[in-house]
Order: structure tokens, then sequence, then C-alpha cells
């Protein structure tokens, strides 16, 4: 349970704000590090009009991911990806992740410059994974070894994607 006051006596800071429709709430170059876990996913690639004009929410996000970036800053992302069964059991998953969509991010003209991306990352990793729930912390690393090959040869592969994409 998390004691919400114990957070803020120790000087945490909390933002709060629909990253589907707003910018992150905090200054260009603010982090060295955004992580995302299970959680790109969930944000729509379909573009649409709004009052504010028109909206690409997964495009606009990663823009807003490197924005507040500091040159060389990380983002860590894990998520779900494709083929895998995870990527399209919960219902609420409206973005599918393929071993190949960080590229449209990464690289001196990265392909999402098509759709508005304005940024320049650099993949350090981009890789199949088991996820960050999957593999008990405290069972030996032989037993997590096993239960990753299971999965591979039985249950169509590695269940997430493994993003660290460096700011350029």
């Amino acid at each position: 349970m998390l004691d919400y006051k114990r957070h803020l006596d120790l000087g945490f800071t909390y933002r709060k704000a629909n990253l589907i429709e707003e910018p992150i709430p905090y200054e260009d170059d603010f982090f060295d590090s955004v992580s995302a876990f299970d959680f790109i996913e969930h944000i729509p690639r379909q573009s649409f009009t709004t009052s504010k004009g028109h909206c690409n929410p997964f495009i606009d996000l990663m823009n807003e991911i490197y924005r507040v970036l500091r040159p060389g800053g990380v983002f860590l992302a894990i998520t779900p990806a494709y083929p895998n069964v995870s990527a399209f059991t919960d219902p609420t998953h409206v973005n599918i992740i393929t071993e190949h969509t960080h590229e449209y991010f990464c690289g001196t003209e990265p392909m999402g410059r098509v759709y508005g991306f304005t940024g320049k990352f650099e993949a350090l990793t981009a890789k199949r994974e088991t996820g960050p729930n999957v593999d008990p912390i405290d069972q030996p690393e032989f037993r997590k070894m096993i239960r990753r090959l299971h999965r591979r040869l039985f249950r169509g592969g590695l269940s997430h994607m493994l993003w660290e994409l460096k700011k350029a």
C-alpha cells in the first residue's frame, strides 16, 4: 500500500496529466530517464481531430518523452508485443508493438517523421523479454531460464519488448 503522506514528506512531487491529450507537465530537458512499464500499449495509434487540431497520440507522446529527456537521457519501455497473445488479451491494449516499432523513432532520419515525430533516439536495446512480472525475483536463475525457454518453444515466444532509447 502506498503511503501518500509519507511520500509527500520525502519530497516527491506528483503531477497529473492525460497523456493522450496533454503534454507531459515538465519543462524541456528535465529528466535523465523516463520509464513506461506496461503503458505505451494503452496509447492509441489512431489519428483524430480535436478542438485543438490534429492529434496522433502515440507520436505525440513519443515527442513529449523526447522533449522532457535531457540530452543523453534514456527512455526505458517494457510492453506486451506482437505476436504474443498478451499483446491482444487486455481489451484496453490499443497500440500493438512489434520488433520494429522503435525504428520509427530511431536513427538519423526516423520513419516517424512522416507522422510528425521530431526527435532522434538511438536504440541502445530493442529486444524481446519475458516482461516485468513474469519471473518471480526470488526464484533461482536456472528456474527462470527454464520457464523462458518453455515459453519461447510452446507459447509463441517471449511476451514483451524492452526498449532503451537514448536521446541524441
